[in-house]
């Protein structure tokens, strides 16, 4: 995807923004924007390029691997990296596993998932993003180790599932319009994906680690209230008339009396 495409994308998901934060800002943003509105607009973009990059970096980094993997340029199968549950070698799989994957179809449906989800958490969530992000990393990973059937987990479905319940979750306690609408936007993408947090998944294609994505899942809802007093809150309201409440209790005018007003 060319700077272009990217482009295309990232403009009207910075204008919607910029009309959920600010509600008196114009619909017609082409035209009736004024300096101030230009550059704080322009500031948003450039927020949502820098909110890019981890996803891209993570992302790249994820690809080579696979290449250098399937080249054997080191010789052995990188899934001996992965997470072994209950096996204290495995724990290495925690920290090496979320890079490793067994085919390049399972490596393109994690591709896009993680390009947008990491960009939002570290758009909508930059103050916190980076630990939110790492605590997602291990606890979904150490979870999988600790639940997980006796078998070889890679891949980073259960990143993607950590993340994924975190933006949910996230938005909905902070009651914060832009937040609780990411929150649907994040639903309506990825909810039909919910179901394989279950057992029943391993009947369907027991290919699919459903103790990864439960684990991702877990974690999510867990940082979600951890991290909840944290990061980007809801505006407190301020009420009409609430500017003068500190404003002294002004009596009646005095009335001047006059020379022509005094009694005689």
């Amino acid at each position: 995807m060319n700077k272009h495409n990217i482009s295309s994308i990232i403009e009207p998901v910075a204008q919607l923004l910029y009309i959920c934060v600010d509600k008196e800002f114009s619909l017609n943003f082409n035209e009736n924007m004024d300096e101030k509105e230009i550059s704080r607009f322009a500031f948003e973009k450039k927020r949502m390029w820098l909110a890019l990059l981890p996803s891209l970096v993570f992302v790249s980094f994820m690809w080579l691997t696979f290449l250098v993997d399937h080249a054997g340029l080191f010789g052995d199968n990188f899934s001996q990296w992965g997470i072994r549950p209950g096996e204290v070698n495995g724990l290495k799989g925690i920290i090496f596993s979320v890079f490793i994957h067994a085919s390049f179809s399972h490596l393109l449906s994690n591709t896009l998932p993680l390009l947008i989800l990491i960009w939002f958490l570290f758009y909508f969530y930059s103050k916190i993003a980076s630990g939110v992000f790492v605590s997602l990393w291990f606890l979904s990973g150490f979870t999988t180790w600790l639940i997980g059937r006796s078998s070889i987990h890679v891949g980073a479905s259960g990143l993607i599932f950590a993340i994924l319940f975190f933006l949910f979750f996230s938005g909905l306690f902070r009651k914060h319009i832009p937040l609780v609408a990411l929150s649907m936007i994040v639903a309506f993408i990825y909810g039909s994906t919910v179901w394989s947090i279950f057992p029943v998944t391993e009947l369907v294609d027991p290919s699919i680690s459903w103790e990864g994505h439960l684990s991702g899942a877990v974690s999510g809802l867990l940082l979600s209230i951890l991290f909840r007093k944290q990061g980007p809150q809801k505006p407190s309201e301020k009420w009409d008339g609430e500017d003068y409440e500190d404003e002294p209790e002004k009596g009646p005018p005095e009335i001047e009396i006059t020379q022509e007003d005094k009694p005689e």
